[in-house]
């Protein structure tokens, strides 16, 4: 009779770790403990305004300056009457971010969607498009 002798399987192989990462127990870090954490990302500041990707922009016209560093501006909107096609116009006011304190009631502005910086204002000033002549118009 042939004999038959027991066989052990083949140690278990461990997969072999990304370029550039360490094992815990190879980088020094006790067993158990937390693998490499990831890089941290670059503060918004930092990144370029393209890499943000597409924000919405509107341009409007500044009806009030009082608040610091926030302007109201009112953006007009022309479309068709759904039911009687008749051109419209819808206005709609945003508050936005106006860090200088650059624009001025009457200004054309170019306004920028951003994070909510506070209940109401979700709107960054981008660029004053064009100077009031200064005159405040009478009712809004």
């Amino acid at each position: 009779m042939a004999d038959i002798t027991p066989t052990t399987p083949p140690a278990a192989v461990a997969p072999a770790p990304a370029p550039g990462l360490a094992l815990p127990a190879e980088a020094g870090v006790p067993p158990g403990a937390a693998a490499v954490a990831a890089p941290a990302p670059a503060p918004l500041a930092a990144t370029p305004a393209g890499a943000r990707g597409k924000r919405k922009e509107r341009i409007g016209e500044v009806i009030s300056n009082r608040m610091a560093k926030t302007v109201i501006v009112r953006v007009e909107r022309r479309f068709p009457h759904p039911k009687f096609k008749k051109v419209v116009t819808g206005y709609k006011k945003f508050c936005a971010h106006d860090e200088r304190g650059e624009a001025k009631v009457g200004d054309r502005v170019r306004i920028e969607e951003t994070r909510p910086l506070s209940k109401t204002k979700r709107w960054r000033l981008v660029a004053v498009v064009e100077q009031g002549t200064g005159v405040t118009p009478v009712a809004v």
